[in-house]
């Protein structure tokens, strides 16, 4: 088949790159098209992709509507010349769309329910929507329901092994302690109502937890001065391991809260989401960390940064606290999906594929 992909972010590389790899060694033409945002044509170079670059990355309301249309359009040019058989993407409006276009199936993977825009961007235009099985929203009949997660597609042992050679990029033995906090942007478009950690409160954090061990920090946004010396500097590919050995991860975003969980270290993710009702806590409304906190207790969610911090510190004053996440952990593989073997067998069985899952649903 001649299958074309969209990377949006660079969740989406980690996300596929299992796939694609699989894909092309069973003979099939991958087609990636990418935006440049944040080090998503790092990993892809990284990994050896091949990849043409559609566009830049837009943080104002304007910038993002001209992008829209001009990615949209270029994205038809492409699949013009390119006669996919499938088009595929992350809650991907551009692929959807212009799979309906030129009469050609779009699957869309989507975990993020609160997208709201992008989602009413792309669903009407999807072929096939693809979730975990803990997402809280019924899509209709598009929807195929796996029970796995985005990031066990690339997290699971089968596919990623930690790399403890990170440790002297770091500067660290074996069995020094670190801590990683993560300060983000709010630049995505899903993130225009939602709010984490105070700014001109990075050092309270900084303070408060590097009586535990090395703070290293993870930012979108621009560090004070007296931080910068905290700043994480590894290579984009590297930033997995980092997690695996952490103590904790505690910050803003939710995906590295949740692939720090799948890791087995204990995650704190601080974020509040803005619905028509009032201010939300994440697992109210994502079904995975719903499950993480509430059913694997492998990550906690705050809207308060105070409340954060005092369960990290609770975290840290605890010596076995990694050894309770590695168990927590070993329960949640036990019970999820080889997300990727998945993927592999839906897209290469596709449409029998969504008839079975049809059947087996009684749909």
């Amino acid at each position: 088949m001649r299958i074309l992909i969209n990377i949006g972010h660079p969740a989406h590389v980690h996300l596929f790159k299992n796939m694609i790899i699989n894909l092309e060694k069973k003979g099939h033409m991958i087609k990636i098209v990418t935006r440049d945002k944040d080090v998503t044509l790092k990993l892809l170079d990284a990994y050896g992709f091949e990849y043409e670059v559609m566009s830049g990355y837009y943080t104002t309301t304007l910038g993002k509507m001209y992008d829209f249309i001009k990615t949209d359009l270029k994205l038809l040019k492409i699949a013009i010349k390119t006669k996919p058989d499938m088009l595929i993407g992350v809650g991907d409006p551009y692929v959807a769309q212009v799979g309906k276009l030129i009469r050609k199936p779009s699957i869309v993977f989507t975990d993020t329910e609160h997208a709201n825009l992008a989602n009413k961007l792309t669903f009407p235009f999807a072929t096939v929507i693809c979730t975990p099985s803990c997402y809280k929203e019924y899509l209709g009949k598009k929807q195929v329901r796996y029970n796995g997660y985005h990031e066990l597609a690339y997290l699971h042992p089968k596919y990623f092994k930690p790399d403890p050679s990170v440790l002297d990029d770091l500067g660290l033995n074996k069995d020094d302690k670190y801590i990683i906090i993560r300060f983000g942007s709010w630049s995505a478009s899903h993130d225009i109502c939602s709010k984490g950690i105070k700014r001109g409160s990075e050092s309270v954090f900084v303070k408060s937890l590097e009586r535990y061990g090395r703070v290293f920090i993870s930012s979108e946004r621009t560090l004070p001065t007296e931080l910068q010396k905290y700043r994480l500097n590894v290579r984009p590919e590297d930033i997995h391991s980092v997690l695996y050995f952490a103590q904790l991860y505690i910050g803003e975003g939710e995906t590295m809260a949740v692939e720090s969980a799948i890791l087995g270290t204990p995650a704190i993710d601080i974020e509040a989401i803005k619905l028509k009702q009032g201010m939300f806590n994440v697992t109210a409304i994502h079904g995975n960390a719903d499950e993480l906190v509430n059913k694997y207790k492998l990550m906690f969610a705050f809207t308060d940064q105070n409340h954060a911090l005092e369960k990290a510190i609770e975290i840290l004053k605890d010596d076995k606290s990694k050894k309770k996440w590695t168990k927590r952990r070993e329960k949640l593989l036990e019970d999820k999906i080889d997300v990727t073997k998945f993927m592999i067998e839906f897209i290469e069985e596709y449409p029998e594929s969504f008839y079975k899952y049809c059947k087996d649903r009684g749909a």
